[in-house]
């Protein structure tokens, strides 16, 4: 019995086709890779050694109300907020360290 399945000569014209797109599109993902690839290293260059770090002031106290528990602390340019545990947020003047603002968060 034999195994061998032939081909018409339609066929085999259909898959020299199909093959040589197969090899065309794997050609172009690896090249489009690559691009990927050489955009990503010029695009993001490592950070220099010799530049300043931008810091932003914090604050070394911050007056709350006895027993407060901060969960969470966030800054603006002249204020900072300050997430309390029993749901509330506190914006604080960042000059004075005065309460600006109660939110209740419900």
């Amino acid at each position: 019995m034999d195994d061998t399945t032939s081909l018409s000569p339609e066929q085999e014209r259909h898959l020299k086709v199909l093959r040589w797109l197969v090899t065309a599109l794997t050609a172009t993902m690896i090249v489009g890779l690559i691009v990927l690839i050489v955009l990503f290293v010029t695009r993001f260059p490592e950070p220099r050694a010799t530049a300043p770090a931008a810091t932003i002031p914090l604050p070394d106290s911050i007056p709350l109300p006895d027993g407060t528990r901060v969960t969470a602390f966030t800054r603006g340019p002249d204020w900072f907020a300050v997430v309390t545990g029993d749901n509330r947020i506190l914006i604080l003047d960042a000059a004075t360290g005065a309460l600006r603002q109660s939110i209740t968060v419900e």
